[in-house]
Formats: C-alpha cells, sequence, structure tokens
C-alpha cells in the first residue's frame, strides 16, 4: 500500500488526484506518524523530508512540489515491481479474447466463454495495484455486459477499429486473442457503465439463437431476448424460463377444459340437460308435425 505523508497540502491534493485517477489504494498520514501495518512505499513532499521514515522495509519517494506525477509514477512502480502497469485488453464476443499485459509484454492470455469472461479479468486484476481494463467497443450487448460487471478496476471503452489482424494458415481462433492485445495497447475514453438498447436485428439474432440452442425448436419470446441482451439472464436460463412458463399455461387451460367440460351436467339429477333440451325440441317438432 503507499502512503502519503506531507504537511504541504498542495503537494498532498495533486498526489491523491494522481492516485485516486490510477485507481491505487493508498492512505495519508501527519509526517512523523507511525505508518500502518502494510505500508509498501511512502511518498513524501521534499520540504518533509526531515521527518522521512526510516523503517529499512519500507521504500521512500521524495520528490518536490512541481514533479507529482513523477513521484507517483515512481511509487506505483515500486508497488508493482519492475514489470511495468497491468493492462488488460478484452475483444467482447460470445467468446471474448482476453490478453494481460505487463508494461508492454503480453504474459498471459485467454478465449474463455462469455459467462467466465469477468471473473477471469477480475482473477487477473487481483494483485495489481493500479491495472486497467480496456474493453473493444463493438459486440456491443456482449461489451455493455462486461463493464457494466467489472468492479473495483479502472476501465476504458476503446475504438476496436482495425484491431483484428489478418491470419494466416493455422491461426484460426487466434483472432479474438490478437485483437485482444491491440485493444489493450489503445487509449480509450474511462467509462463506469455502458447502457445499450438491443436493436431488432439483436433480438432478433438473440430469439434464432435460442431456438438453435434448445432440443424442441423453441425460440423465447421479445421479453427473454432482452433479458439474454442485458445480461441478466443467458440464453439456457431463458429457454428454461420459457419451457417453465408453456408448462403452467398449459396446465391452466387444461384445468379451464375439465371444468367447461364438467359444466353439462345438472346437478342432483344426472341428466344431460343438453340431452333433454333436444328431446322436448323433438317432441315439439312431433306436436307440431301432428
Amino acid at each position: 500500500m503507499i502512503v502519503v505523508a506531507t504537511a504541504d497540502f498542495e503537494f498532498y491534493h495533486d498526489v491523491v488526484g494522481e492516485l485516486r485517477d490510477r485507481g491505487v489504494a493508498f492512505t495519508t498520514v501527519e509526517p512523523g506518524a507511525e505508518l500502518p501495518d502494510g505500508t509498501d512505499v511512502v511518498v513524501v513532499a521534499e520540504a518533509d523530508e526531515a521527518d522521512r521514515p526510516d523503517d529499512g522495509d519500507v521504500d521512500v519517494v521524495v520528490a518536490p512540489a512541481d514533479e507529482v506525477r513523477r513521484a507517483v509514477e515512481e511509487a506505483v512502480a515500486i508497488l508493482r515491481g519492475d514489470g511495468g502497469r497491468t493492462i488488460i485488453g478484452v475483444d467482447p464476443g460470445t467468446r471474448p479474447g482476453i490478453a494481460v499485459l505487463a508494461g508492454d509484454t503480453v504474459v498471459a492470455a485467454f478465449h474463455v466463454p462469455l459467462a467466465d469472461a469477468v471473473a477471469t479479468v477480475q482473477s487477473e486484476v487481483a494483485d495489481s495495484p493500479d491495472a486497467l481494463v480496456r474493453v473493444g467497443d463493438g459486440a456491443r450487448l456482449q461489451g455493455a455486459t462486461i463493464v457494466n460487471d467489472l468492479e473495483d478496476v479502472t476501465v476504458e471503452l476503446v475504438d476496436e477499429t482495425g484491431t483484428t489482424p489478418y491470419l494466416g494458415t493455422g491461426a484460426r481462433g487466434m483472432g479474438d486473442v490478437l485483437a485482444a492485445v491491440n485493444i489493450a495497447r489503445r487509449r480509450g475514453e474511462a467509462v463506469d457503465s455502458r447502457d445499450i438498447e438491443p436493436t431488432q436485428g439483436e433480438l432478433q439474432r438473440i430469439k434464432d439463437h435460442s431456438r438453435r440452442a434448445s432440443e424442441d425448436n423453441r425460440t423465447i419470446d421479445e421479453r427473454l431476448a432482452r433479458r439474454v441482451a442485458a445480461g441478466d439472464l443467458t440464453v439456457d436460463e431463458a429457454l428454461a424460463e420459457h419451457r417453465a412458463r408453456s408448462s403452467d399455461e398449459n396446465g391452466d387451460e387444461a384445468e379451464e377444459q375439465d371444468e367447461s367440460d364438467g359444466g353439462g351436467v345438472s346437478s342432483g339429477t344426472g341428466v344431460d340437460t343438453d340431452a333433454s333440451a333436444n328431446g322436448a325440441k323433438t317432441e315439439f317438432d312431433e306436436d307440431a308435425d301432428g
């Protein structure tokens, strides 16, 4: 953890602003105060150097008021080691490509189902003090699901135009991962969430997918398709809900039919009222004929 120890308000304000922009965990203490447990790096203003901590297990970064950014970069570099900032690129889709970079070096890559994408990203940023996740702006619905479900990490939305390279022979399936690498290296716009209204075409594709995924040629309705688009349900969950609802409706119809079939019996006589009516009509016809 980074600790800011200074009596210089301007220095304090600028350092804290830089750390917050990077999403780095930190705390503050008065110069000369006891350092909290878990302290790894202390940032001290040049004017407070006389009160710098003498704990040999803690790194100290001293900087003048006009070199705040350099001080923060040095402190963060110490905190994360020499590998560089962790940046994760995500090429969204039904099976997103995920690339993990330390500085400019690719250290891990994944190609996972959409349902596993957020957990994969969260596990990779768990030990990184200032990790950054960059998500491509294509595959709008899947991308929005990823952006909205990520927590406690800085997220940027990146223009992914031209990020998927040409794939030669034997490179099938690598396109999403290579695109994720390029997305990780491209600056984007910081976002907290992404609201998407699915188009009719997108909803139809979800419904078509549900029909292909079902064993009984079942197609979910638009209400369920919208919930799938929003990430509230998977296609399999939507199919199960549609199937259960259809079963309930069929059961209600059967009960109504049973009640209707029993309505023609006269209470206490066992005589079919429809048959009596027909008999009366026959007698009337015979009287009329006579």
